[in-house]
């Protein structure tokens, strides 16, 4: 069975039609409009994308690799847009789609009141169609095009609010940090064109092999390792898309635009895009220990430190972010140790279960009329019942205690990190151990100060229409009603999300992680097969999770949820001695190590004196008064020296010409001499 194009065309361009129709004709179409024609185009997207993921999986369809149209040829390289559609792209479809689809939805009851309600829904249909083209790609031109329209579109939707200027901030910052990555992601690509003289994937892979003992000489007497080279470069562009240190500062900060976006694209989607970059480019990174054990050391160093952070955050989004960045930092780690279908795996259940958590904190945001502060909440558990019990299915699964979905795709990564014998991995196991008692605190300290213990929020009656937005001015915990549960376009999406943050590790750990389902897609050298050698060990997912009931992960997790529970339901006083006995540690946390400020001073404010130095003596002192009003002035002061001369007497200009006819002479005869 051959899986048709038609179909795939379908899949990529449904939503770029939404977009299109509510973009350009949501004056027309109106709000109910706007929403449906983006929602039906996404929802296309998603039924095709499970009737692809069925033929591939059970229908016997054969991997799709086709150029459908080309974009320009130079000599023998050409830039084509063409479809790369094995089991990876099916899964990532999958998940990008549904996650869109419900993101879609819960959007009608989130942004009900906003004034740019038909061009949010335009935006999240054109970032659904760039990331299908990221996904669906067979070639690096491709790629690089859906690279950066997720990026674009992220940039619009971080400032949605536009006349925010904490927004504003932020979408900036999140565009000049992911153009330092793009730049690596751009050289590494050009590496695989002077090397491999390609940009298409299969011709790329196959010709891998060849780059073993070619070198690069970067700096005059220095050579380096071609594949190394290259991994490194396209990995740089990951750790900006996929938030890594150093260059994960921007993804907290994007937590200014609406929550559907942090659902969307900071959790679910594009910030994945790196861990499915480096897992489709296995066939590169396999030659390369070195960029491996780089991408290692950066995975695990951004899941402890920024998690760390997470602990001492108040705004409930951002408590979701440092979560997330986290969690990107596990996938990495997996990529660190060849075991890319662990990294792809957590990316799958991590994206069911972090849209859920943000979304459920948009519900919360809406309940408490767009209060973000958990200092400010409590008891919220009796107001809203539906939200309260999917968000802690969610931080059960975040925080992988087993059974749950989130428990087979981390515990499994932990477990191939402590087989793995590469560089550093003994300092990343230290890492993903450390941080599952770290989501532990986070997690359960952000359910506990939202549902749990007494209310910290009054409620003081309005008369009159009360209308609020996510930028609205109002006096912190002072509600004008009682918070009630979200409406159905909200709570629906949650209940569809928290059904497989539940069971989908159940049912999918076996084939997915151990059964060799990604198939060609991913290729492991068998030196460094740990994913290999753990699964000789499972016995099942059943025996799996009864088995995690006793390993040192779940206690730790144990350890965090018992001290949560004490401090948060039995001695809330303690948690402020806590902090003060703490308070230097708790500084560096609440300061973010004070990376962004080093970036700040280093690089924007760097960039302003160094600005205002070009302006003063480039642009004023050189280009302006010398160059400019300096030939002026020479002209001025020549003119006026040479207008004495013009006096107007006959005599002036008699002993003129007389002196000048001497000098002439005198010129003569010196000649003559």
């Amino acid at each position: 069975m051959v899986i048709s194009t038609h179909i795939l065309l379908t899949i990529a361009l449904a939503p770029l039609v939404g977009c299109l129709l509510a973009g350009f004709l949501g004056r027309f179409l109106g709000r109910a409009g706007s929403h449906s024609v983006t929602i039906l185009g996404v929802a296309i997207s998603c039924a095709l994308s499970f009737y692809v993921l069925y033929q591939l999986t059970l229908g016997g369809a054969v991997a799709y690799n086709q150029n459908i149209y080309t974009w320009f040829q130079i000599g023998p390289f050409n830039a084509s847009v063409g479809f790369m559609v094995d089991r990876l792209t099916a899964m990532m479809l999958v998940v990008v789609s549904f996650v869109s689809l419900l993101v879609h939805l819960y959007t009608i009851g989130y942004m009900h009141d906003d004034p740019g309600y038909k061009r949010f829904f335009s935006y999240i249909s054109l970032f659904t169609f760039s990331m299908f083209m990221l996904v669906m790609s067979n070639n690096f031109m491709q790629l690089f095009f859906g690279w950066e329209a997720v990026g674009l579109v992220s940039y619009l939707l971080i400032g949605f609010w536009y006349k925010k200027p904490t927004a504003i901030f932020a979408n900036l910052k999140a565009f000049l940090v992911n153009r330092v990555g793009d730049f690596g992601f751009l050289l590494g690509i050009a590496a695989v064109l002077y090397f491999l003289h390609t940009l298409d994937y299969a011709t790329a892979f196959h010709a891998a092999p060849s780059l073993v003992g070619k070198t690069l000489q970067i700096t005059a007497g220095t050579h380096w390792d071609a594949a190394t080279v290259i991994c490194i470069c396209l990995f740089i562009g990951a750790m900006g898309k996929s938030a890594q240190v150093p260059l994960h500062v921007w993804l907290p900060d994007s937590m200014e635009g609406p929550t559907p976006i942090s659902a969307l694209i900071h959790a679910a989607t594009m910030v994945t895009a790196g861990i499915f970059m480096v897992a489709r480019m296995s066939p590169l990174f396999e030659l390369s220990p070195g960029a491996l054990s780089f991408v290692l050391v950066i995975g695990a160093t951004t899941a402890l430190f920024t998690g760390l952070i997470g602990i001492v955050q108040n705004d409930i989004k951002r408590v979701i972010a440092y979560s997330t960045l986290s969690q990107l930092g596990y996938m990495t780690v997996a990529l660190g140790v060849s075991a890319y279908s662990g990294a792809v795996y957590h990316l799958m259940t991590h994206a069911f279960f972090k849209a859920l958590l943000f979304l459920g904190a948009g519900s919360v945001i809406m309940a408490m009329h767009h209060e973000q502060d958990m200092r400010y909440m409590g008891g919220l558990r009796k107001y809203m019942p539906i939200t309260w019990i999917t968000m802690w299915i969610g931080s059960l699964a975040l925080c992988g205690v087993p059974f749950f979905s989130g428990f087979y795709s981390k515990d499994a990564i932990i477990e191939a990190v402590g087989l793995s014998h590469r560089w550093g991995a003994g300092y990343a196991y230290f890492c993903v151990m450390a941080g599952a008692l770290v989501t532990g605190l986070y997690t359960f300290r952000q359910m506990y100060l939202t549902f749990h213990g007494k209310e910290r929020f009054s409620v003081v009656a309005s008369h009159g229409h009360d209308h609020h937005d996510d930028h609205a001015h109002h006096q912190p915990g002072v509600l004008s009603h009682p918070p009630k549960e979200s409406p159905w376009v909200v709570t629906v999406p949650l209940v569809l999300l928290a059904i497989p943050s539940l069971l989908i590790g159940f049912f999918t750990v076996g084939p997915m992680l151990f059964g060799g389902w990604f198939g060609s897609a991913i290729h492991v050298n068998a030196a460094n097969n740990v994913l290999g050698e753990l699964g000789l060990e499972f016995h099942g997912s059943l025996a799996m999770a009864l088995h995690g009931f006793t390993q040192l992960p779940f206690l730790l997790v144990l350890t965090a949820f018992a001290i949560n529970t004490y401090i948060y339901l039995f001695n809330p006083a303690m948690a402020g001695r806590i902090k003060s006995a703490l308070k230097p540690l708790w500084t560096v946390l609440d300061r973010k190590y004070w990376i962004d400020n080093v970036y700040f001073a280093l690089f924007a404010t760097g960039s302003v004196k160094l600005g205002r130095l070009f302006w003063k003596v480039g642009d004023t002192a050189l280009i302006d008064d010398a160059m400019v009003n300096g030939s002026v002035g020479v002209v001025h002061r020549v003119a006026a020296s040479v207008r004495r001369l013009q006096s107007g007497y006959l005599y002036h200009y008699a002993f003129a010409m007389i002196l000048g006819l001497i000098l002439l002479l005198g010129g003569y005869w010196v000649v003559g001499q």
